[in-house]
């Protein structure tokens, strides 16, 4: 008989957690539908509808257009890219050399 009667325990605290998780289930379903309601339906509410074609001049307007907004977002082109030719690039290291040799030698009159 003890058995029973924890055995019937078991039984209603099971009841009573599956009424509580029917009552969150409630709650996560209206959740849903406001949530719904607000976002005009859930990503798959557009399945029913049919697809929207849009013509070619329609496309290429929004391509320009999207072109139009990055160009404004990047700002103006600073043009094009400058490069140092080889000769030049090596005389500036030259004077470079030149100027830390220069550097070095005072260091070494001060330090002596």
């Amino acid at each position: 008989m003890a058995n029973l009667k924890g055995l019937a325990s078991i039984v209603s605290e099971l009841r009573v957690e599956r009424t509580n998780l029917a009552n969150q289930l409630r709650h996560v379903d209206a959740a849903l539908s406001v949530l719904g309601k607000l976002n005009g339906g859930s990503n798959h509410s557009n399945a029913n509808q049919p697809k929207r074609t849009i013509s070619a001049a329609s496309r290429r307007k929004m391509a320009r257009a999207q072109r139009a907004r990055w160009a404004k977002e990047s700002g103006p082109s600073k043009g094009p890219k400058r490069t140092i030719s080889v000769a030049i690039r090596r005389k500036i290291a030259a004077a470079q050399r030149a100027r830390w040799a220069k550097v070095k030698s005072q260091q070494k009159k001060k330090a002596a």
